[in-house]
C-alpha cells in the first residue's frame, strides 16, 4: 500500500501543484459553535437500515480498519456500504467481516466509478495527507459527500481546491476533528466560553508522541511529501484546535521554535518538536507544543480568573478526564463515554439530511493549514507573525 502511495504521488502532486498555483496565507473566520446536545442525539433511537446514509472508507489502514469501520455498528443515521483500497485481498476481508457487498469494493483506480454506485452517499477519505486533496476533489466530482481526515491537505492552495470542488458539485465537505463531537470537548468548551472559569488568562496544550517506524502506520509519517509536515501536521494540529475552540476566537500574533535531535534517521524529513505561542483577541496566551520524540500525551490546561479546568486525557479515542480545580477543591466532571467517530460521522449524516453545513466545513480545514503554515514560518525566521 505505501509503494502504491509513493508511485501515485509522485505522478499526482505534480499535477496538482502545477494546476493549483499559489495563492496568499490570508486568515478567515472558522470559529467553533456548538450544535444541539449530545445528550439529545444519545436519546434518539437509531434509524432503520435502509434510510441510514451509505459510506464509503478510502483507505484500509490501521486507523480506518481499528476505529473508523468498528465505530458503524455504534451510528444511528450512518451505515458502512463500500471499501476503497489498493489490497484487493485485504478488502475482501473487511467486506465479509462487516458484510460489505463484494461489488461496492473499489480500487484507486476504478475509484472515480463510484459515481455510478446509489448506495454510496458519503466518503470518507483515510489516506495519507498529500492524497487528501486528489481523493477529495474526484470524490466529489463523482457527487458524493466528503468527510477528509485531518490535516485537510498539506497546502493552503490544495484546501481551497478541495472546499470549490465540493461547493461546484454541491456536496457537503466536513473535516473529521472528532474532539469537536466528543463529550468531554463540548463540556471544557461550555465551561471556558460559559465564564465559569473566571475571565480566561491562558491556556496550555501538549500533544506528543514516539513515532515508530516500525510500524506501517507511521512508515509514511516520516516522509515529507506524504505528510506534508512532521509532528505539528499530526499531533499539533490538536493542540492548535484546542485553543481556538476553547476561546472561540481567532489567533493575531504567531511564534514559534522547532527542534529535532541530530542524526536522528527518524528525523530526515519531517520535524520532531515545535512549541508555539498564540495570542488572542481577548487577550488569552496559549502555549501549544507537538513532538514525535516522547510518551503519548494528550493534555489541554485552561487557566481562568477563578478555576482552572484540565483534561487530561483530552484526545484519547476511548478515555478522558474532566477536572475543574478551584479555591473550593477540586472536581472531577462525571461524564459519559461516547464513541466520538460515530458521533462524528452522524453529525455529517444529519446534516446531509437536513442540508445544512457540518460543524466542521471544509474553511476549519483550511484555517488550521494556513496557522500551521505560519507556525513553521515564525519558527524558521525567528520572527513573531502577525495573523
Amino acid at each position: 500500500m505505501f509503494d502504491l502511495l509513493k508511485s501515485e504521488l509522485s505522478r499526482r502532486t505534480l499535477l496538482y501543484k502545477a494546476g493549483f498555483g499559489l495563492i496568499t496565507l490570508g486568515i478567515v473566520p472558522a470559529i467553533f459553535k456548538p450544535s444541539r446536545s449530545l445528550a439529545q442525539a444519545a436519546k434518539e433511537p437509531p434509524m432503520p437500515p435502509e434510510k441510514k446514509l451509505g459510506w464509503a472508507v478510502v483507505g484500509l489502514g490501521k486507523f480506518a480498519t481499528q476505529q473508523i469501520i468498528p465505530s458503524f455498528a455504534e451510528c444511528k443515521r450512518s451505515k458502512l456500504v463500500a471499501l476503497v483500497s489498493g489490497d484487493r485481498p485485504k478488502a475482501e476481508q473487511y467486506a465479509r467481516q462487516y458484510g460489505v457487498n463484494p461489488k461496492n469494493i473499489y480500487n484507486y483506480q476504478n475509484y472515480d466509478t463510484i459515481r455510478n454506485n446509489p448506495e454510496v452517499d458519503v466518503i470518507y477519505i483515510i489516506l495519507p495527507n498529500a492524497l487528501h486533496a486528489e481523493y477529495t476533489i474526484r470524490g466529489a466530482q463523482a457527487a458524493k459527500h466528503i468527510m477528509c481526515e485531518k490535516p485537510m491537505a498539506i497546502t493552503v492552495a490544495e484546501c481551497q481546491a478541495m472546499i470549490d470542488a465540493a461547493k461546484k458539485a454541491g456536496r457537503k465537505l466536513m473535516i473529521a476533528y472528532r474532539a469537536q463531537y466528543e463529550p468531554f470537548n463540548l463540556a471544557a468548551i461550555q465551561l471556558a466560553q460559559s465564564g465559569k472559569l473566571g475571565k480566561l488568562k491562558s491556556i496550555v496544550s501538549d500533544h506528543g508522541r514516539n513515532l515508530d517506524p516500525k510500524d506501517p502506520a507511521d512508515r509514511w509519517r516520516a516522509n515529507k511529501k506524504l505528510a506534508g509536515g512532521g509532528s505539528l501536521y499530526d499531533i499539533g494540529i490538536y493542540s492548535l484546535q484546542a485553543t481556538r475552540y476553547i476561546t472561540g476566537e481567532e489567533p493575531t500574533e504567531i511564534s514559534a521554535m522547532m527542534y529535532s535531535t541530530p542524526n536522528d534517521p527518524r528525523f530526515r524529513e519531517v520535524e520532531e518538536n515545535v512549541n508555539f505561542t498564540l495570542r488572542f483577541p481577548s487577550g488569552v496566551l496559549a502555549n501549544c507544543t507537538s513532538s514525535y520524540g516522547y510518551s503519548d500525551t494528550k493534555r489541554i490546561q485552561v487557566f481562568g480568573s477563578d478555576a482552572t479546568l484540565e483534561l487530561d486525557p483530552a484526545t484519547d479515542y476511548y478515555k478522558h478526564r474532566l477536572t475543574v480545580k478551584s479555591k473550593n477543591g477540586n472536581e472531577e466532571r462525571n461524564i459519559q463515554e461516547q464513541n466520538q467517530f460515530a458521533l462524528e460521522m452522524d453529525h455529517l449524516s444529519e446534516s446531509i439530511m437536513n442540508n445544512k453545513q457540518p460543524k466542521t466545513p471544509g474553511e476549519e480545514g483550511l484555517q488550521d493549514v494556513k496557522l500551521m503554515q505560519l507556525i513553521y514560518e515564525a519558527a524558521r525566521t525567528g520572527r513573531t507573525i502577525k495573523v
